[in-house]
């Protein structure tokens, strides 16, 4: 009775293996880049147009007080010689003083943007989820998985165009 259990178990165990490899090549696997399907959408390059022009004006102005940061720099170099000390000392300072306020400003405006990006990509979350949910019941996908968790990804399996199609019909639909 034992030797009869014992081979039906061991029976079983070989069903199982020689069945499992024929189930899981018949699994339909996807793998997504969330990030790049997100980047590409239509609605996310319209927020980072919007953002972009939000902040244009505080650009504008780093990139101004950093020009002439590099004029004085370069004026300091090409009339060192003929300067007093009292007058390079200024120029110095002056450098420093502009140097100062780019930092303090291109920090503030990497904040601001990183504020303002996080507040318009919110709502982008539930958009992505429903897109990779209608895209699994178009396709019949039994497993998706974020690009991030496999080594190495065909062009069969990548699916994050489609994700990124998937969001713009679903920003098209309001």
């Amino acid at each position: 009775m034992q030797f009869k259990k014992r081979i039906t178990a061991l029976f079983a165990i070989l069903m199982f293996a020689a069945i499992s490899p024929l189930a899981a090549a018949e699994m339909k696997i996807a793998i997504v880049d969330v990030q790049t399907a997100i980047a590409a959408s239509d609605e996310a390059q319209r927020l980072i147009t919007q953002i972009r022009d939000e902040f244009k004006g505080d650009e504008d102005n780093i990139k101004l007080i950093q020009t002439e940061a590099a004029e004085l720099l370069q004026k300091l170099q090409k009339d060192a010689e003929v300067m007093s000390e009292d007058e390079k000392r200024r120029v110095q300072q002056e450098i420093e003083s502009l140097n100062n306020d780019f930092v303090y400003q291109r920090q503030k405006l990497q904040k601001e943007l990183q504020a303002r990006q996080t507040e318009l990509f919110q709502g982008i979350d539930g958009k992505v989820q429903k897109a990779i949910e209608e895209l699994v019941l178009q396709n019949d996908y039994d497993l998706v998985l974020p690009r991030g968790a496999a080594i190495y990804v065909g062009d069969l399996y990548d699916v994050t165009r489609k994700v990124t199609e998937k969001l713009n019909e679903l920003d098209k639909k309001g």
